[in-house]
């Protein structure tokens, strides 16, 4: 409350003054009263204050022990009154009394005020001693209550508006020390609460992600190379401890930058977690590129006790070298791990994929705050259109041997309906896995790879049972030309092998000139006036029918804040996310998304349309769900596969027909969750 003219208004009342109840009898107000008396404050406050106090405490007894008075303020209470005024000469003892009634960060704010001009005491003064004072004192209850309480980035803002008030009057060298000791020992409470306050809130990460860094590197990096025995200090054990609990309130692009930033202060550890972090960005927002740097990195770490070999085994299946994954477990000094391999029914290529997928599921995904450990979809992987274009890339970059660059002409001539357009796509840095799917015959699919593979276990240090994939569809076209030499293709006997090569070649030619030479007319046509008409008038369609499409305006998507949603909210939801979504890619804006999705889906929406519209480029998408499923629900997490008629066509600046895709039956799973209140689409997959 303000202090100002001869009066004091102080939010607490009689009974609070002196520390009893509202139903404590006369003698138990007088028995108080002569405790409060005898048990004044020792801490230094001047005998004038000290006798102030005792006169306001006998003024509260007096008043609660005469019977016709109570009777009146008690009455007065019931009808609202609040707060006691004082005089301003008694201001002070008043303070000390509200200090003393567990008012510790109401104290503390008056009495800052009241040591501001122009009702600042005069310099040296008695009243200006024991208000500092008692601004030092109530501070620290103040930030003692606010720790009791978890709010730890509170208590460190009192402590510090306490520590800059002593430091302005010059005084009490000793409480500002002991401030400082406790604002020190807050440190890791303070980044956690900092850290695991909502995604939205930046400045309160920007700020904890600054005090974390400087924590490590006060302390001489992760393994602690700076022993310090002052006050918030850890050791190893401790600290590890802290850093664990304080990783799941991470991203993983924020765990990425500080990584990589602790380890140029020559942080062995913090070298290897940026490695796995990195491949982990890589893998969840589907960054090819992100675990080609991460192998690059691993190739340069040597760290005694570690065997690099079945990481890097890993990384080089997911960035389709099989041959060179092969090689890396066969060279693991874990002989473990090689008997494993060796013993292994099924194909050596299952067992492979097997163990990366458990080492992403318990070794690399886990720990992340914006990462789901639990869903590690290698099929995806392989299917997503910026992985496939990468990877191409990458092999096109490499020393291909002959013989491969055989096997992928043999192969290729199997495949004519493949676009060679992939090729031309720019890398994407999308964080979601796209929704155009290539239709492929299932000739295409490596056949060497079983589709029910026996569960086998592992060898330590793994040491569990795998629950592999389907691979029936694994590889997609793309990765099974990678491993065209694990199949059969090698075994036919050279002199067939070059006779059969020589026809697919003859053929191949013949066939690019009947298709491919006649590609520039059929594409410069015109595409169907009716299907460009019908998504030209509409950015966004969606339902049952073209005729009567679903707009983003006859959605009334609010966010969807339920408990438990029934499966028709699910189903809008995911509506609006497709309707919103085409809005977007066609040009147009969506009020809708940042109700029902998550900034990085928003984010990668908005930066396809950044890259078509430099390109001068839009996309129309027509995509009805006409069948959702719930697959498993938690409170927090809900996993919908869902049926979905789509097709799109793509248009240059002219409106001419670049591309077009239709699948009737594509299945995406999706997969919405809550942090806080709102149920969010995290994310999706296609094609599953």
């Amino acid at each position: 409350m303000p202090i100002a003219g001869l009066l004091v208004e102080l939010p607490f009342d009689h009974f609070r003054l002196l520390g009893v109840s509202p139903s404590a009898e006369a003698e138990v107000v007088l028995r108080a009263l002569q405790l409060r008396i005898d048990r004044s404050p020792e801490q230094g406050f001047t005998d004038e204050v000290l006798t102030q106090r005792a006169e306001l405490l006998r003024l509260s007894a007096d008043l609660l022990s005469d019977p016709t008075r109570r009777e009146e303020y008690e009455v007065a209470l019931l009808g609202g009154a609040t707060g006691l005024e004082f005089s301003s000469s008694r201001e002070v003892a008043a303070l000390i009394l509200l200090w003393e009634a567990d008012c510790s960060f109401e104290a503390f704010k008056l009495a800052s005020q009241a040591l501001q001009p122009p009702q600042a005491p005069a310099l040296g003064s008695g009243r200006e001693a024991d208000l500092t004072l008692l601004a030092a004192l109530s501070c620290s209850s103040a930030a003692i209550q606010e720790q009791e309480r978890r709010h730890y980035a509170s208590a460190a803002a009192v402590l510090q508006e306490g520590m800059k008030l002593l430091q302005r009057m010059g005084k009490l060298p000793n409480q500002r020390k002991q401030l400082e000791e406790d604002l020190d020992a807050l440190l890791p409470y303070r980044i956690l609460d900092l850290l695991s306050r909502d995604l939205g809130d930046q400045i309160s990460r920007q700020e904890g992600l600054r005090l974390l860094d400087g924590f490590v590197n006060k302390r001489g990096g992760l393994e602690g190379k700076r022993k310090s025995s002052g006050p918030g200090s850890l050791n190893q054990e401790e600290f590890e401890l802290f850093f664990q609990q304080i990783r799941k309130f991470l991203t993983v692009q924020e765990q990425v930058d500080l990584f990589v930033h602790w380890q140029h202060s020559n942080s062995s550890d913090a070298r290897f977690l940026a490695i796995m972090s990195m491949t982990a960005e890589g893998f969840s927002r589907r960054k090819p590129e992100r675990i080609y740097q991460a192998r690059k990195k691993l190739e340069r770490f040597a760290q005694e006790g570690l065997d690099q070999m079945p990481l890097l085994g890993c990384m080089d299946l997911l960035l389709g070298d099989v041959q060179l994954a092969h090689k890396r477990f066969e060279n693991s000094e874990d002989s473990a791990l090689r008997s494993w391999l060796e013993d292994y029914s099924g194909e050596r290529l299952a067992a492979l994929c097997s163990y990366c997928r458990d080492w992403l599921r318990r070794d690399v995904l886990p720990g992340y705050r914006d990462v789901d450990s639990q869903v590690v979809d290698l099929e995806a992987w392989f299917a997503d259109r910026d992985v496939q274009v990468y990877l191409e890339r990458i092999d096109k970059k490499g020393d291909l041997t002959r013989a491969k660059d055989k096997a992928l002409s043999f192969l290729s001539a199997f495949t004519p309906e493949t676009s060679s357009s992939e090729s031309e796509i720019d890398q994407g840095d999308s964080s979601e896995i796209s929704m155009k799917t290539e239709v492929r015959s299932e000739n295409e699919v490596d056949q060497s790879i079983s589709d029910n593979v026996e569960i086998q276990t592992q060898p330590e240090p793994l040491g569990q049972a795998f629950h592999l994939l389907s691979f029936q569809s694994f590889f997609k076209g793309f990765i099974s030309k990678r491993n065209i030499f694990s199949g059969n293709f090698l075994r036919i006997k050279p002199i067939f092998f070059g006779s059969f090569a020589i026809l697919v070649a003859l053929s191949g030619f013949i066939y690019y000139r009947v298709r491919y030479l006649d590609e520039p007319q059929k594409e410069s046509l015109e595409p169907s006036s009716s299907l460009l008409e019908k998504l030209q008038d509409q950015d966004s369609r969606l339902g049952e029918s073209t005729t009567n499409p679903v707009k983003e305006t006859d959605l009334n998507i609010e966010a969807l804040t339920v408990a438990r949603p029934s499966e028709k909210q699910i189903r809008e939801l995911i509506q609006a996310w497709l309707v919103g979504k085409a809005n977007i890619l066609s040009g147009g804006q969506s009020n809708v998304l940042k109700k029902i999705a998550r900034r990085p889906l928003l984010e990668s929406v908005n930066k396809e349309r950044a890259k078509d519209a430099k390109l001068g480029q839009k996309q129309f998408i027509d995509a009805s769900i006409y069948s959702i499923r719930v697959i498993n629900r938690t409170p927090k997490r809900i996993e919908v596969k869902a049926r979905i008629n789509y097709k799109d066509i793509r248009l240059d600046s002219s409106g001419k027909k670049i591309d077009d895709t239709s699948n009737p039956n594509l299945k995406v799973t999706y997969i919405i969750g809550r942090y806080g209140e709102p149920w969010l689409l995290h994310y999706y997959v296609s094609g599953r």
